[in-house]
């Protein structure tokens, strides 16, 4: 099944839906008027699994904003909506129990929330709720693949573009066409890195790129079926017992900073790993010229797509290499990444969930 089924296209054709993403946020944010609703407002932004590190993504780029998964917040509303004014929902499909579950519970408790959901699925149980104001991605990115890869970076993409607004046009322009132009190179270096995969996965990041590695530490635990012990930590979290999880072949991956003082902290870990001997190093970041003392600290090099652009907004578009790292892990452990769960242990939508009031 290599390069193709509904994974691979959906992976693929991320960098053609960016930009209808900021297309029809823009024209959402018109017809509701959202400049002036989301002003000054306090939010609180959820979903579940995928969608959870999409809005922790999003909360790192939105002040006065907080990121409760939904699976949380279903559980302990009170808590959380205290201070809120507005609850924004990420979600593929919309039908997740806790989802909706949410809507309702927030609407009974405190009506005067405004609530605003970003979904993938016009037909789905979030999107129709009568609670709920709408803004609808472009179709494609309803993924069809058990997993998350262009809702993900879609529904991320959405979010920040409520709060950063018109920055986002630009940098969506340039992280696109640096997607076009570094597939392939892409591609074959995640293909080549799932090949030397032996025991185990690390991915690193800091704050506010931290969702990126949870996300992608979560593609390579659903793809695999959870062949590969896999984890994600911050650089400096990592010297706080973590460190233990990595053995000599253990594949670390470091999504770097564009942020000069970040940067100072997190190649500092990366030289103590080296001097340990521990795990194989592969950074994401500006291999150019530019950078090349940063180049030189790790095994192998995978190029960012926005090696220049501040990290709040980088998440949607440094994720498409660890999506890729799933797919190739998951097509070499014999499975369908389309559909790897096999003995359905995980489901497309969530399942088993009872709700009670």
């Amino acid at each position: 099944m290599a390069d193709s089924g509904y994974t691979w296209l959906e992976i693929q054709q991320q960098p053609v839906l960016w930009p209808t993403t900021v297309e029809l946020v823009q024209a959402a944010s018109t017809r509701l008027d959202l400049t002036r609703r989301l002003k000054d407002a306090r939010v609180v932004i959820t979903g579940a699994g995928t969608s959870a590190y999409a809005g922790a993504a999003v909360a790192a780029a939105w002040p006065r904003s907080t990121a409760v998964p939904s699976t949380d917040l279903l559980l302990n509303t009170e808590r959380y909506i205290e201070d809120a004014t507005v609850l924004l929902s990420l979600a593929r499909s919309g039908n997740s129990p806790e989802s909706v579950a949410v809507v309702e519970r927030v609407h009974r408790l405190r009506p005067n929330i405004w609530q605003l959901a970003i979904t993938c699925n016009p037909h789905g149980a979030l999107a129709t709720s009568p609670h709920v104001n709408s803004i609808f991605l472009d179709p494609r990115t309803n993924d069809q693949s058990l997993v998350m890869t262009s809702s993900f970076s879609n529904l991320l993409l959405a979010g920040l573009c409520l709060t950063q607004g018109e920055r986002m046009g630009p940098l969506v322009a340039g992280a696109a066409a640096a997607a076009r132009t570094q597939f392939e190179l892409i591609n074959q270096r995640m293909r080549s890195l799932a090949r030397s995969v032996e025991d185990r996965v690390l991915l690193l990041a800091s704050a506010p790129l931290f969702g990126c590695v949870q996300e992608g530490a979560l593609k390579v635990l659903e793809m695999t079926a959870g062949r590969f012990p896999v984890m994600a930590e911050t650089y400096l979290g990592l010297r706080h017992g973590p460190m233990s999880f990595i053995r000599p072949h253990t594949r670390i991956i470091c999504l770097m900073s564009n942020d000069p003082r970040m940067q100072r902290y997190e190649e500092d870990l990366v030289r103590e790993l080296h001097e340990k001997q521990l795990g194989y190093l592969v950074g994401i970041c500006n291999d150019g010229q530019d950078n090349h003392a940063t180049a030189e600290l790790f095994d192998s090099v995978v190029p960012a797509l926005l090696p220049h652009s501040p990290d709040d907004v980088r998440a949607p578009f440094e994720i498409l290499g660890l999506q890729l790292l799933g797919y190739h892990l998951s097509l070499l452990v014999g499975l369908n990444p389309d559909s790897p769960s096999p003995g359905g242990v995980i489901n497309r939508v969530v399942q088993g969930v009872r709700i009670y009031e």
